[in-house]
């Protein structure tokens, strides 16, 4: 029997984190439910106790149950009946014992029947789902967009769908259109208000809607005159309405058993979620970073599969008289996919619990007036979570990429084939790096924490940081990469030209992320010596990069961007 929770010690120790005890005391607020409800924690050391069995069973699920399916689900997929999604019988099976085991639901408030656990371990599980099965946890996880409900609907509707949720219905967010995908100011899907009935109605088309046929939908859409974002609000709609009809499900490349659906309203009922004409500039923003959170999650959980498919097989595998893992090309892969799948899971677990405090203090907000400092930190934990969430998203898929692809070179011609696990692992990364925003806007997302130096101003903090002695190497190699990063910073921002930032952008978005990834990895070390040969790998390597990247900074001025402009006619 495998539990992807207890082979991986990592985990755990991430969940340890010394910031947890504030999370938690602010999601407890000092434990007031634990007179109303008989599984609600009485202390810290209870509510961590809690945590920690939850994922052992998310972990069982994964390993003995997702896991095993998911050869079957991706060769069966998804099918339309009636109008209807059926899942593949693996997925369903998946979906039911998580169900079962009370996993829905998992951050809402108990009073709708949520379990009230913190981002962390609920991103935790979503890591530990994604290993399991990529594809699965876009229906699975997709109960993070109850987040939004929860955030900004009425209590009404709170009380009538965040129930539904945490009882196991599925949900779906419903943004994007054939002619409006990233640009989601262009979406024209019509909302339309009946004042006699006191009812919105919803007409159009939404595309690439992963979940598309779940029970309770986000549908972003056009409420108001005009082609901008202020004319666009977010609705909900109840699949019981029975009035979408699910075109196709697309044929895509991996996460076969997510069904991607084209969706055509008529007529739907709908019911406004918070206030008119906020719905992009408000919501989908808050949904958006929700999901980019999760993908990072899912990302880091591919990177976890693949490295593991990678270091079996190279145990496994003989070549020459003895094991491949032996030869200096392999391992010295290994021991590099390693060192990144740490640095983008501490990278992950470090915004999780950003998120985690300033979204706590923004409930607690609804209940009582921040005093000064309360707001004063809620203000900071939302600046780092909204500096941190592209760079865990953009980073940590790219770094799933990579080693998805570093695992297949691995197993060589044997990866090509549908014999082994790696070569779906491998199609399902791709994915991560271009929906829910491609890398190329968690730069365009990232880049305003670089040319503000507000990543500079936690790099800093970063670097005063207590460390054992042995470990001030370490930072010496990091104080020398921030002050080549910050010269590059220095080398574009005084051009004073859009373009030419632009163009250097992805160059300092990627710097700044390998000296936090290092600086995390640094602090993990300080708290247990086992990162410390990931730390100094992947700092070879960053180096490295991030040497290379300046050195073309440097090199360039605006004539040579020309160059690159060529084929535009």
């Amino acid at each position: 029997m495998a539990n992807f929770y207890n082979d991986n010690p990592d985990l755990k120790f991430h969940l340890e984190h010394p910031l947890m005890q504030k999370i938690v005391e602010l999601k407890e607020r000092n434990f007031a439910d634990k007179d109303k409800f008989d599984y609600a924690p009485v202390d810290f050391e209870d509510a961590m106790d809690s945590y920690d069995k939850v994922l052992e069973v998310v972990g069982e699920i994964s390993g003995d149950i997702v896991a095993p399916n998911a050869e079957s689900v991706d060769q069966e997929g998804p099918s339309i009946v009636n109008n209807e999604v059926v899942y593949a019988k693996g997925t369903q099976e998946n979906l039911d014992a998580l169900v079962k085991a009370g996993l829905m639901g998992i951050t809402l408030p108990r009073k709708y029947e949520g379990l009230n656990f913190p981002i962390v371990p609920y991103i935790m599980a979503a890591d530990m789902v994604s290993r399991a099965d990529a594809g699965f946890v876009n229906i699975w996880g997709l109960q993070d967009c109850a987040e939004t409900i929860n955030e900004f609907a009425n209590e009404e509707q709170k009380e009538k769908f965040l129930p539904r949720v945490c009882a196991g219905e599925t949900m779906a967010m419903d943004l994007t259109e054939p002619d409006a995908g990233s640009d989601l100011q262009a979406v024209q899907l019509k909302a339309t208000y009946n004042e006699e009935e006191d009812q919105w109605y919803l007409n159009g088309v939404k595309r690439f809607i992963t979940n598309g046929d779940g029970h309770i939908s986000l549908v972003l859409a056009r409420s108001e005159g005009g082609n901008d974002g202020r004319g666009l609000s977010m609705f909900i709609y109840d699949r019981a309405e029975k009035a979408v009809t699910v075109r196709r499900i697309e044929n895509k490349l991996g996460i076969k058993g997510s069904p991607t659906c084209e969706l055509v309203f008529k007529n739907a009922k709908a019911e406004l979620c918070g206030s008119r004409r906020m719905g992009l500039i408000k919501y989908v923003m808050a949904l958006m970073n929700g999901a980019r959170l999760g993908i990072a999650a899912q990302s880091v959980g591919i990177s976890e599969a693949a490295y593991r498919e990678g270091l079996t097989y190279a145990k496994e595998r003989k070549q020459f008289g003895k094991a491949i893992i032996e030869f200096p090309a392999v391992y010295e892969l290994l021991a590099n996919m390693k060192a990144k799948l740490d640095a983008s899971r501490t990278l992950l677990y470090e915004t999780s619990r950003f998120v985690d405090v300033y979204k706590t203090y923004m409930h607690i907000m609804e209940e009582r007036k921040l005093t000064p400092e309360e707001r004063k930190e809620m203000k900071k934990y939302q600046k780092m979570a909204d500096m941190f969430t592209p760079l865990a998203k953009g980073l940590g898929s790219e770094i799933c990429n990579q080693l998805a692809y570093d695992s297949l070179q691995i197993h060589g011609g044997s990866g090509f084939m549908k014999d082994y696990p790696i070569e779906r692992i491998y199609r399902d990364a791709r994915i991560t790096s271009i929906y829910e925003g491609t890398t190329q806007l968690q730069v365009v997302a990232a880049i305003r924490g670089v040319t503000t130096g507000g990543l500079l101003n936690v790099i800093r903090d970063y670097e005063l940081q207590e460390l054992r002695p042995e470990l001030h190497s370490f930072r010496r190699t990091l104080i020398g990469m921030t002050e080549e990063y910050e010269h590059a910073v220095k080398t574009v921002v005084e051009r004073k030209n859009p373009e030419f930032i632009d163009f250097h952008a992805r160059r300092l978005v990627e710097m700044a992320g390998n000296i936090i990834m290092g600086y995390l990895l640094l602090l993990d070390t300080q708290r247990d010596n086992k990162f410390k040969n990931s730390t100094e790998i992947f700092l070879k390597s960053a180096k490295t990069e991030n040497l290379a990247r300046a050195e073309f900074i440097h090199g360039s001025n605006l004539e040579d961007m020309d160059a690159y402009k060529h084929d535009r006619v």
